[in-house]
């Protein structure tokens, strides 16, 4: 098995009431994940609201989910920056920490000039000074660049250059990506509106955050398409997609947030400018997630 295949979430980062780190309920919440079938977790993700974060808070929230993650389970850390030189730096800051691979987004500010060979020059540069293994990020969503199969397929040459991370729902690109790339390349899918299709199309796993609400379910659609029973895993997948879009592009991290809270995590509010959601929307999750069964689950675990 590749090293990180599997299912991964990429979990919030808890504020309390005056914007500090939660670090307490962040604690809890590591502990009722690894609780669960999840493979790993990924710290300071997109939904960890890395951007939001000095850097010192970041490293803080690296050694806190490090402390709580026991070492058999892969732990994942976001050190994207805008700049190599403090994407480097941020990488060797969480490769000392203890983590075991780092998570590095696409540059974005200067979007004319992030060409193919800036994009290769980039990441090559900060896997040469990496001490862990480096997976390639791509969420154009929220940087408005891509990372062409072109670009994916020269870097997955590089040996301190593990695998990637796919956000976006566009099945042909993915597909490019695994044929362009060596059978040891692993190659995540980001967004679960389209799981099925992603792992039907070669994906070695996923990091979602629905992961994080439903790691169970997530793990079973993963296992049905492995014995070979679509159907089922089509289903799930139906069943699956109110919540996986309530979730990423309709509500996002407040979102996602408030989808926690109901299920007894620590999350808090966003930090600005990011905004809560509305009572509206926690009515509508709270929907989303009694349909799956998980508010019971998750009141008979705290209980």
């Amino acid at each position: 098995m590749k090293r990180f295949s599997g299912i991964f979430t990429p979990i919030v980062t808890p504020f309390k009431p005056d914007g500090a780190i939660d670090d307490e309920g962040l604690r809890r919440n590591v502990g009722r994940w690894m609780s669960t079938p999840l493979t790993g977790l990924v710290v300071l993700g997109s939904n960890g609201e890395a951007p939001q974060l000095e850097d010192a808070e970041a490293d803080w929230v690296i050694d806190i989910v490090r402390s709580e993650v026991p070492s058999d389970r892969p732990l994942i850390a976001g050190t994207g920056r805008e700049s190599t030189k403090a994407t480097i730096a941020a990488t060797k800051r969480a490769a000392a920490a203890g983590v075991d691979a780092v998570l590095v987004r696409t540059p974005s500010f200067f979007k004319s000039q992030m060409t193919t060979d800036v994009f290769v020059r980039f990441y090559t540069e900060v896997a040469n000074a990496s001490p862990v293994p480096v997976l390639l990020y791509n969420v154009t969503m929220f940087t408005g660049v891509n990372l062409a199969p072109e670009a994916v397929a020269t870097l997955a040459s590089h040996p301190n250059i593990a695998g990637m991370k796919e956000s976006g729902s566009d099945i042909g690109q993915i597909a490019e990506y695994i044929a362009r790339t060596p059978d040891e390349f692993t190659v995540l899918a980001g967004s679960a509106a389209t799981l099925f299709h992603a792992l039907c199309a070669g994906c070695d796993g996923a990091i979602l955050a629905l992961a994080s609400l439903v790691p169970r379910d997530i793990g079973n659609m993963e296992a049905l398409l492995g014995d070979g029973r679509l159907d089922e895993a089509r289903l799930l997948q139906r069943r699956l997609m109110p919540l996986a879009r309530s979730v990423g592009a309709l509500y996002g991290v407040p979102g996602l947030k408030a989808a926690l809270e109901l299920m007894g995590f620590a999350a808090g509010p966003p930090r600005p400018p990011l905004r809560p959601v509305s009572p509206q929307t926690i009515d509508l999750l709270r929907a989303q997630l009694d349909a799956l069964g998980v508010l019971e689950k998750a009141s008979s675990l705290q209980n």
